[in-house]
């Protein structure tokens, strides 16, 4: 009789457990939000596979020797850990370091951040078979951390949002050479100053997006490249670095020039001193090509000051194509898109089909850097696809400074701060 009312109780548990499922899933389904799929698979193994210790901090009943039972409940506990934090890294919220100074003064080298996956919607993961925790590489042994054997598509579950103009955004590297997968190609920061629609410029080093010049907003510290000349007299390099943060530059070829990397602010700050005679933004002329630049041809006579007018491809979107203008799309058609492009008799086939235009299949974006003369960014590679955005800085947490002695090492006042 007991044996029948446990048989008939865990059966009612199956079924209620089973019929909870399905609620939950059509409830899921119902909000788009795929990311919540894997609440049910916690909930089972805490109700019936016991895979993991979920109260491992809980005293069990003595079954066992000590020893092994204070053993097994490390290894759930470590179990749990790695398990929890690869849930909450994928699909959530993952920690980020700055490692260059390409976001300057806006994030600083040293910044960790916290990066929402949320914001735009996780990806799932397109190489699922990889070391937990890590990137692409297993430290110390310097091996590739996952394996190609399986592969998934893309596909992003849904986000609380789309990219914004502005928005600070962690994002794969799309010019890196090395052949590993989307999700395991290097993590970039930058600002997307132009979404998929948007006519962007640059003309003598300011940003024009759909005609109109882009204004700074709070929060945001751009700087750029600036030669000084003073009447004889030098500059403190320890006010300089102490009073403004002015960190990037020194003295030029001669006592009296010094080139500097300045924001409005300090600029304004710096031509206020007696014994400055003369400050000038360093700008590239208009119509100089620069080999390095995107798409690195002389028809596009473009440098990382005068660029454009360029249009952001949009999903759905068609384009003319020609000879010249396909320097632009290549890298969209072939390597992102996973065409096949030829060109026979000054004619372009795609997919051996011949083309004179083409209907993109995914929206794209222009990242720059806040430090504009010291940024490799879409200016140097182009367009970032949305299938290498990874998710939208959220806020600093901690932020180390390298070159400061004892507790100045912790920049204090950026602790906790929102990325603006």
């Amino acid at each position: 009789m007991k044996s029948i009312k446990q048989l008939l109780g865990k059966s009612f548990k199956i079924i209620s457990f089973i019929l909870a499922t399905i609620i939950w899933c059509v409830f899921v389904y119902s909000i788009e939000g795929e990311w919540l799929y894997f609440v049910p698979l916690i909930a089972g193994d805490i109700l019936f596979w016991e895979t993991i210790s979920w109260q491992f901090w809980k005293k069990k009943e003595k079954k066992k020797s000590k020893s092994k039972s204070e053993f097994r409940s490390w290894i759930d506990a470590i179990g749990f850990a790695i398990i929890a934090a690869t849930i909450l890294r994928t699909f959530l919220i993952e920690a980020y370091t700055i490692p260059t100074s390409s976001m300057e003064k806006s994030m600083l080298i040293g910044d960790f951040l916290f990066v929402s996956k949320v914001a735009y919607g996780p990806r799932v993961p397109m190489t699922p078979i990889a070391v937990p925790l890590v990137h692409h590489t297993v430290p110390f042994f310097g091996i590739k951390s996952y394996s190609e054997s399986l592969k998934f598509p893309y596909h992003r579950m849904k986000g609380l949002g789309k990219i914004k103009r502005n928005d600070c955004v962690v994002f794969n590297w799309p010019a890196e050479k090395l052949g590993r997968p989307i999700d395991k190609k290097e993590n970039y920061v930058k600002r997307c100053v132009g979404i998929p629609g948007d006519i962007l410029e640059l003309t003598e080093s300011e940003l024009i997006v759909n005609g109109t010049a882009q204004e700074l907003f709070k929060g945001v510290k751009n700087q750029w490249h600036y030669k000084l000349m003073t009447n004889g007299t030098g500059l403190n390099p320890n006010i300089l670095r102490e009073k403004y943060d002015i960190t990037e530059g020194g003295r030029g070829r001669n006592r009296n020039e010094y080139n500097l990397s300045l924001t409005n602010e300090n600029r304004d700050a710096l031509a206020s001193f007696s014994n400055i005679s003369s400050i000038k933004r360093k700008v590239e002329k208009k119509g100089v090509f620069a080999n390095y630049i995107f798409p690195h041809n002389e028809n596009y006579a473009w440098n990382i000051d005068n660029f454009g007018p360029i249009k952001i491809p949009e999903a759905g979107a068609k384009v003319d194509l020609t000879i010249t203008n396909l320097l632009i799309y290549k890298d969209i058609i072939e390597r992102y898109e996973n065409n096949k492009l030829e060109i026979i008799d000054n004619q372009i086939y795609i997919n051996d089909k011949l083309s004179e235009n083409y209907v993109f299949k995914m929206n794209y974006y222009w990242m720059m850097g806040d430090n504009r003369h010291n940024s490799a960014d879409s200016r140097f590679w182009g367009f970032v696809p949305e299938n290498h955005i990874v998710g939208k800085a959220l806020f600093i947490w901690m932020s180390w400074d390298k070159n400061a002695k004892g507790l100045k090492k912790v920049r204090w006042n950026r602790l906790f701060t929102s990325v603006k």
